[in-house]
């Protein structure tokens, strides 16, 4: 009986802290820490798209900059996926 009676403790306290969690506004650092997540979820497909198209056009000299620029808009349209994706996901 002691076990189940600490077990029934233990998921009643887990269930509590859970609607806390989803009932109650996120702090400071949670918002940081969402709009962290946010900006990195949309800046790094564009960086990663510009050295990828950096580097493909080093490898022709008559590209010039079509690469880079067709993969900054690709990472820009990754970006805006991502974001899109997080926030319908966890909100």
């Amino acid at each position: 009986m002691n076990q189940r009676d600490d077990f029934r403790k233990s998921i009643e306290r887990d269930s509590s802290r859970q609607h806390k969690a989803e009932h109650e506004p996120a702090g400071l650092f949670g918002l940081m820490l969402y709009g962290g997540t946010l900006g990195l979820l949309f800046i790094i497909p564009i960086v990663a798209g510009a050295y990828f198209g950096r580097w493909l056009d080093s490898t022709n000299p008559e590209f010039d900059t079509r690469w880079t620029i067709s993969f900054i808009l690709l990472g820009l349209a990754t970006g805006f996926w991502n974001v899109f994706w997080y926030i319908r996901e966890h909100s």
